[in-house]
């Protein structure tokens, strides 16, 4: 059969017959053949490379440390927990093996790597293997600083309960006969003695060792070459006397439970030196050498638009104090430019079918101000596992969906004079991105739908719960839609700063489609009732609501009175109380029946609020 460069050569020795246009040509091409075959490729023909590129090699580190960074700390500390309790078969075989092999320095390491194999190929966390994938993350100002300590300290706090847990079955539970046992005494006592900063190099070297395991890992296209990379480059860790800081740490703990070393000197003379050395050496690995071999097109595939969509300094600095902490795999949106004069809703949605009724209320609610925008967010929540998204034209297929989907619902925005926006958000982070988003359009408002199937149903699994709810980048209003019916509508309230938005926003539908309100306020009798009346009328003039119906209710029963009232109104607005509004609908403690008693729609309303980092840190 005749292969390629013989189609080639019938082609020049007959050219004499063809024109000579196409002999002109002809010969250019096969003079390009020529050089390329001078250069060792084909003449033609196709070639499939049987490497990954040191670009996709990269992406494939980002796109784990996209899985990775994005865990929530449970699962982190698991995994590193397994991880832990795993080396604690390094440490056994070590041991075994050097007491059965007269301490020979090759016999005795042969088995040292398989704690290592189960926790790379077995995918758990392992503290040095986290220097390389969430640190590329990180240079990338894709992950925030905050983000890296946060996962380095759940890994490493589970690496070092794992490995204490094994100490202490190796200690205590009969593991090792008596030469074995003081083979282990001997290892770990010659770590012990080993000089500080002896330690501090040692270990660098093998985080050199480890984070080029990893990236060779990625590199490789199947399960057999990653298992002779792991064997043979955990293999140098003892061949060349150096140290990793979770077998370090197991060895220090084995001393410890022996009586033979006190828990503070262990820590600072022997783990502390080992792993900063594994640290910086792991570090020193992804940016001077694989970060720096790599080109502008290393983020094609690990984001879409990647390079546009980095954190700005500040996130990166200090991350969800100051904004984001780390970026989505795809956000179509464009960063607004803080505008004084527009007043700005974003509406988050998870379903376009189902929420058109949420944008035509944010609509609404925007139409009253002289200048205002609606940004419409589809936020579409990813597969447990990043990758799942696939590459540029999986990708370009999940804009193509949304994008028609959002066309479909933003029409109405058509009928009112309202400036409007709409984006695609896809993240692991849904209702993280909800105030991410909030922060980076200067958002004065936030509409959002709640209920079975919205973006509710994922903030219970992220991590940055409780901060988030109680510290609201703008105002917060939660629709429970049950029609969209703004004719009459229930307003009770006690006073308070969100009983003030809940007036606002019942003064802007009534201005705008001519809704008629109902101020109610309950008291605890009838003795209360005319304070209760001048109370409300005081309330109204001040929020002008002058033409609102004013009722006081003096059962004292504060739920049946809102449930008697709401009957008659098609829409009710609640403030939320001083525990906050937010954080009691996501962990489902919002005991506030009447919510669902009631049949008609219901609006809640938090303002944005401030507090000090103290208050932030040890609560309200």
């Amino acid at each position: 059969m005749e292969g390629p460069n013989q189609d080639r050569s019938l082609s020049v020795h007959n050219r004499d017959d063809d024109p000579p246009d196409e002999q002109s040509d002809e010969s250019d091409t096969v003079r390009e053949a020529v050089e390329r075959s001078r250069s060792g490729a084909p003449a033609v023909g196709s070639v499939v490379r049987d490497r990954f590129s040191s670009d996709e090699v990269f992406q494939r580190i980002v796109a784990a440390a996209d899985e990775e960074v994005t865990s929530g700390n449970r699962e982190l500390f698991f995994s590193g927990l397994a991880a832990g309790f795993a080396i604690t078969i390094t440490f056994l075989l070590y041991a075994s093996m050097y007491a059965s092999t007269d301490g020979d320095p090759v016999l005795s390491a042969l088995l040292y790597p398989l704690g290592f194999i189960y926790i790379i190929i077995g995918g758990y966390q392992l503290f040095t293997e986290n220097t390389l994938p969430p640190v590329a993350l990180t240079i990338e100002r894709l992950a925030s600083l905050p983000s890296l300590l946060r996962h380095w300290t759940i890994v490493l706090a589970g690496n070092f309960a794992g490995g204490a847990v094994g100490a202490m079955a190796l200690s205590w539970g009969g593991v090792f006969d008596e030469p074995a046992a003081a083979a282990a005494m001997s290892i770990a006592q010659h770590g012990v003695e080993t000089g500080w900063w002896d330690l501090f190099f040692k270990a660098s070297f093998a985080g050199l060792i480890v984070a080029g395991v990893v990236w060779v890992t990625f590199a490789s296209r199947d399960t057999i070459s990653r298992l002779v990379v792991v064997y043979l480059a955990f293999l140098a860790i003892p061949l060349g006397n150096l140290f990793h800081v979770v077998v370090s740490f197991t060895e220090m703990l084995y001393l410890v439970f022996a009586g033979e070393l006190a828990v503070f000197v262990g820590l600072t003379d022997f783990v502390l030196p080992v792993l900063l050395g594994n640290t910086l050496g792991g570090i020193l690995l992804v940016t001077v050498v694989n970060y720096y071999q790599t080109s502008e097109k290393r983020l094609e595939s690990a984001r879409f638009a990647g390079a546009e969509r980095r954190l700005s300094i500040r996130e990166w600095l200090f991350g969800s104090f100051v904004g984001r902490s780390y970026v989505p795999l795809i956000d179509t949106g464009e960063h607004a430019v803080p505008d004084d004069d527009a007043y700005r809703i974003v509406v988050p949605i998870a379903n376009p079918r189902t929420e058109s009724r949420l944008i035509d209320l944010a609509t609404m609610l925007a139409n009253t101000h002289e200048s205002a925008i609606v940004h419409v967010v589809h936020i579409v929540q990813t597969p447990d596992r990043p990758s799942a998204v696939g590459g540029d034209k999986q990708r370009d297929r999940i804009i193509a969906e949304s994008e028609a989907l959002l066309d479909d619902v933003i029409d109405s925005v058509d009928d009112y004079d309202v400036d409007y926006e709409a984006s695609t958000v896809v993240t692991h982070r849904s209702f993280e991105e909800v105030f991410n988003t909030a922060e980076r359009e200067h958002a004065d408002l936030v509409m959002m739908g709640w209920g079975e199937n919205k973006l509710w149903d994922a903030a219970r699994a992220e991590r940055p719960l409780s901060e988030l709810t109680s510290k609201l980048p703008c105002d917060f209003l939660v629709f429970k839609d049950r029609g969209l019916d703004t004719s009459r509508i229930l307003l009770p309230t006690a006073g308070g700063p969100d009983s003030d938005l809940s007036a606002a926003v019942a003064k802007t539908l009534s201005t705008s489609v001519g809704s008629d309100v109902t101020l109610l306020h309950i008291v605890d009798g009838p003795d209360e009732r005319e304070k209760g009346e001048q109370f409300l009328a005081e309330w109204a003039a001040d929020h002008d609501l002058h033409d609102a119906e004013l009722v006081v209710d003096d059962s004292g029963n504060v739920e049946r009175a809102i449930c008697r009232e709401a009957a008659d109104n098609t829409m009710m607005l609640i403030g939320a109380t001083e525990r906050g509004l937010l954080s009691r609908l996501v962990t489902s403690s919002l005991h506030m029946d009447v919510v669902n008693d009631v049949d008609c729609s219901v609006l809640l309303a938090e303002r944005k609020n401030e507090r000090s980092l103290y208050e932030r840190l040890f609560g309200r």
